[in-house]
């Protein structure tokens, strides 16, 4: 037997468990992790310094360093995370439903675990803590597997959690991390039917295609972060450079941050100017089409460029008729995931709500608060693309299914 599919068993074994268990015991858990990782967030830091090394070594960009990078203060804001999730309600067990049939059954719908969860993800050690809490708190079991970036502070951040986890008293396989980053223990880990019950990957658009065409484990599609800020013809154009401005530079690196500038042609000729100077005040290279080009010089944007992610100081422009393109242009090219308009026409911004197709669109605001956390879940398993089961930034409910508990009286069908 393979020593992924032993730790799978392991884990899976641990879910039964997990499903049985109370909130308090849970709770318990989730606070331990919490005050272990800052106890040993000295041990944690000394660990994603030799990832980061080997990273700076192998020339990865600054902004994906950026994501592999823990400091003193994400390490407290991932207890802030856990203790956060700890004063969630618990989803599993609720009854949403019951009602009697005519023939006295009295059929019920509640929320239970989903089982033996599996991550698959590349250089974010966040994501091993948010993941871990997240399904717990739910009473799920875990199996991680990680990039090979993040494979020190990985493995610190396991270790942490399985010591709060057991002196908790619960199973130490409810979280297991595959540490061989080995493509093909991603391709195994794939096929764990009947052992996996979903499959979730987060990271860029090679790893989430990759998972989705080669899993024959059920897949939650978490997606890359093609996101558009749209200035219309009635946008306040302070109000605009601010969201342009923070969507893009806040943090470049993650998905749901800008990656392309649609500006209303009523308005391009007054605003492209201003936002061609905020944006490279920020050291943001800008790609605009043509008549972008005709207003600003700026280098010429490929017809690829406008569907491209790129988690970097670089940002496409499109000058467009008005609302109907910009709507058009965002649902072609976009990865639904999440979009803004900036106007102060309340018709518009209905349309846009409406008509653009994504988890998340915003009126007047940045597309950076598409994030667990800024919802109020407390940190989230991933920000879901799909139309299925779940959408958008996936808390606790996402990590629960539902089960039918029917009371009958000796009812027999005819």
């Amino acid at each position: 037997m393979s020593v992924i599919r032993e730790q799978a068993l392991h884990a899976k074994e641990a879910s039964y468990v997990l499903s049985q268990i109370g909130i308090s015991e849970k709770n318990h858990a989730l606070l331990n992790i919490a005050e272990k990782l800052i106890e040993n967030s000295d041990y944690i830091l000394a660990e994603n310094e030799k990832d980061i090394a080997k990273a700076e070594e192998n020339g990865v960009r600054t902004a994906m360093i950026d994501r592999l990078c823990l400091t003193k203060e994400r390490i407290i804001g991932m207890a802030e995370g856990v203790r956060q999730v700890v004063a969630l309600q618990d989803p599993v067990g609720e009854v949403i439903s019951m009602t009697e049939r005519p023939n006295g059954l009295i059929i019920g719908k509640k929320r239970v675990p989903l089982g033996l969860i599996g991550i698959i993800y590349e250089a974010r050690p966040n994501v091993t803590v948010d993941a871990v809490c997240l399904t717990l708190k739910t009473g799920n079991a875990t199996l991680l597997r990680g990039g090979k970036e993040a494979l020190f502070s990985n493995l610190a951040l396991t270790k942490v959690m399985k010591e709060a986890i057991v002196e908790a008293g619960l199973p130490e396989s409810s979280v297991e991390l595959i540490e061989d980053t080995d493509r093909e223990t991603a391709k195994e880990m794939m096929k764990l039917n009947g052992i996996v019950d979903v499959l979730i990957p987060r990271g860029g658009a090679g790893l989430i295609k990759t998972v989705v065409e080669n899993a024959t484990v059920p897949v939650i599609e978490t997606g890359t972060g093609n996101c558009h800020t749209y200035v219309d013809d009635f946008a306040d154009f302070n109000m605009a450079l601010a969201i342009l401005v923070n969507a893009k530079t806040q943090r470049p690196s993650v998905c749901n941050a800008c990656e392309s500038l649609l500006v209303s042609q009523k308005i391009a000729e007054e605003f492209l100017p201003m936002a061609k100077k905020a944006l490279e005040e920020k050291g943001v290279e800008i790609r605009g089409c043509e008549k972008t080009r005709e207003i600003i010089s700026v280098k010429a944007a490929t017809k690829e460029d406008f569907y491209t992610e790129y988690n970097d100081y670089i940002i496409s422009v499109k000058v467009v008729s008005g609302i109907e393109e910009a709507i058009s242009h965002i649902n072609t090219h976009n990865t639904k995931h999440s979009e803004c308009i900036v106007t102060s026409n309340y018709e518009n911004s209905q349309k846009f709500l409406k008509s653009v197709d994504a988890a998340a669109v915003y009126v007047n605001a940045s597309t950076r608060f598409t994030d667990g956390f800024e919802f109020g879940f407390g940190a989230e398993i991933g920000i879901s693309t799909q139309k299925l089961h779940a959408r958008g930034p996936m808390g606790l409910e996402a990590l629960t299914t539902v089960k039918y508990i029917i009371y009958g009286n000796g009812q027999i069908r005819n």
